[in-house]
């Protein structure tokens, strides 16, 4: 069911700076929707835009069918969770959560059941007597959560709740967000620059870069069918390889390795002839025994890390510097040569002036 609609939404500022052009999004109630991309590229500005704390230039914002563009944020029903935590230094965990309630005249009574029931939720129940800066960054974060779920609004708003924890804390905090989700049923969105977060919270992502939107899809799709190098390049770690070259009789060429087009894209070779492409693989789809219906590749290696569950791999090609991820157990020796095999299958090829993906 259609909860949350952004039809054409731009940001203009006053000094003429366009943060966001034509922004369109369709959100069903109870989705977990994530804007991902790098820093400036407008992410928080919608997100802020959905919230009501930033006015909408243009474009139409409904919210159940109804224009909400001039509403406010208390009559949108939002809560936002903010990287900074925004929490009361001088109220116990208790008084923050309770906050919003308090400040609504809820009975007290009411207040307490609400809060001792949320607190067990976010695993709190030991500390509501504490004061903020007897925390750790995850509880803290926690709080802030808290007082946001406390409160029966339709739209839960988190922009980089996780940023300010190490990485310990954010891979517990990003199971406890998930699992919040799941009991609340919460419409929500959330935004990071951290990919790896997308992949694992959302149900569908919104890729943005430069105020642009590149594409929305569920991680899946934009794992395995990214539109453009952008979005290949974003999504995964370590990011896509990409290679370019010139076409020439359905060939190109990178180091001492000959890439045949015509095995990926048949009769459609023809219509990049003499015109430059991106080849893209990733680093874990390779392989290290010989295969059919494969690339073979030569290189050397320059640098190899062991991560524990696999190694990453860096070669050298010519002037090509691609990354390999293999099993720890077959990691190669370094200044070695090695030969490795792209399934054509795991290959894609992009346009090299457009940079989009050729279906």
């Amino acid at each position: 069911m259609e909860y949350i609609s952004l039809k054409n939404i731009n940001k203009i500022y006053p000094n003429g700076y366009h943060a966001v052009h034509d922004f369109n999004l369709t959100i069903e109630k109870g989705e977990f929707i994530v804007f991902v991309g790098p820093s400036g590229c407008g992410k928080s500005t919608t997100l802020r835009m959905i919230a009501g704390l930033e006015d909408i230039s243009n474009g139409e914002f409904l919210i159940n069918g109804e224009r909400a563009n001039e509403w406010g944020p208390r009559e949108r029903e939002v809560a936002m969770v903010f990287q900074s935590y925004a929490l009361y230094p001088q109220m116990t965990v208790f008084d923050n959560i309770a906050f919003g309630l308090t400040l609504q005249g809820v009975d007290e009574d009411v207040i307490e059941e609400k809060v001792k029931k949320t607190a067990a939720i976010l695993g709190l129940t030991d500390y509501l007597d504490r004061l903020p800066r007897a925390l750790s960054g995850g509880q803290r974060q926690r709080v802030a959560i808290g007082r946001a779920i406390i409160r029966k609004v339709g739209i839960f708003l988190m922009d980089e709740p996780l940023s300010n924890l190490d990485a310990k804390q954010r891979v517990t905090m990003r199971s406890e967000i998930a699992q919040i989700h799941r009991e609340t049923g919460a419409t929500t969105i959330y935004v990071t620059h951290d990919q790896t977060e997308a992949m694992t919270l959302a149900d569908r992502i919104v890729v943005m870069s430069v105020g642009y939107v590149q594409q929305i899809g569920t991680p899946y799709e934009l794992y395995y069918n990214p539109v453009n190098v952008f979005v290949a390049g974003f999504i995964g770690e370590p990011p896509m390889n990409f290679i370019k070259g010139k076409v020439t009789n359905g060939k190109f060429k990178f180091g001492e390795n000959t890439i045949d087009i015509t095995k990926v894209l048949g009769n459609k070779s023809k219509k990049y002839e003499g015109k430059d492409i991106i080849f893209g693989f990733r680093p874990e789809s390779i392989v290290l025994n010989a295969q059919n219906e494969a690339y073979k590749i030569n290189a050397t290696v320059e640098l190899t890390e062991m991560l524990g569950d696999n190694t990453n791999v860096y070669i050298t090609t010519g002037d090509e510097k691609p990354i390999l991820k293999v099993d720890p157990h077959d990691a190669p020796e370094i200044d070695e040569p090695i030969t490795f095999y792209i399934p054509f299958k795991s290959v894609y090829l992009f346009d090299g002036e457009t940079e989009k993906v050729i279906k």
